[in-house]
């Protein structure tokens, strides 16, 4: 298998599918298309060609897979659901509700606060709709670990494709320097200390790419 991702510091939606490749435990090689926004040149990348220039895309033979959800339920499929999935019904349906809300949703904490692995902002002031989108948040991962999370420190017990969903926001959290009740900063240090995101941290640190709509002062 071969998985294209955009540059990890920035990209979000690389690091779900990175992830899930990860769950997987197949073997797969990374090939990595530096994203430039402004001149779009990334976007003729043959390996982008199936997804019209958007990070990630799987390759595996003759099939081909772009958008993170998609990834988790193709790898979901080769690999085995319960490896992803909560095996319970209902922690299941949760997980897969979540999961899509997340996909789908909360942009305008995307929108003020893009993903920048190298950046802090110290006592960053989100604006309201912002705010509402990290109450809403903080209250899906309550709500998952009172009533799923007891087998381990995510939002299921083990780290799954809920998690995998909700790691960009992890990071945006400690790039922007949210305030979190104890329990979520509990579990953002569970997956910010994950053997796997210390390794895309490390390797989005050495990163030689700078996007500059994303390095000012104060973020865009």
């Amino acid at each position: 298998m071969k998985l294209t991702i955009g540059n990890r510091n920035y990209s979000s939606w690389s690091l779900r599918g990175w992830l899930a490749a990860k769950q997987s435990g197949l073997a797969f090689e990374e090939e990595v298309v530096p994203l430039d926004f402004a001149g779009g040149s990334h976007r003729a990348h043959p390996s982008l060609a199936p997804s019209h220039g958007k990070v990630p895309v799987l390759w595996d033979g003759d099939v081909v897979v772009w958008d993170s959800l998609a990834i988790i339920d193709t790898l979901a499929d080769k690999v085995g659901r319960d490896r992803f999935w909560p095996k319970d019904a209902a922690a299941r349906a949760l997980a897969r509700a979540m999961a899509a809300e997340m996909h789908a949703g909360f942009t305008a904490l995307r929108g003020q606060c893009p993903m920048n692995i190298r950046a802090r902002f110290p006592g960053y002031a989100l604006d309201e709709a912002a705010r509402a989108d990290v109450l809403r948040i903080l209250s899906l991962w309550a709500e998952a670990r009172a009533r799923f999370g007891t087998g381990g420190p995510f939002l299921f017990g083990p780290f799954g494709a809920a998690d995998i969903a909700f790691a960009p926001v992890v990071c945006r959290f400690v790039t922007y320097d949210v305030a979190l009740p104890g329990f979520a900063r509990g579990y953002v240090q569970a997956v910010w200390e994950h053997d796997w995101m210390q390794a895309w941290v490390a390797a989005a640190l050495a990163e030689p790419w700078v996007i500059a709509q994303y390095e000012p002062g104060e973020p865009a």
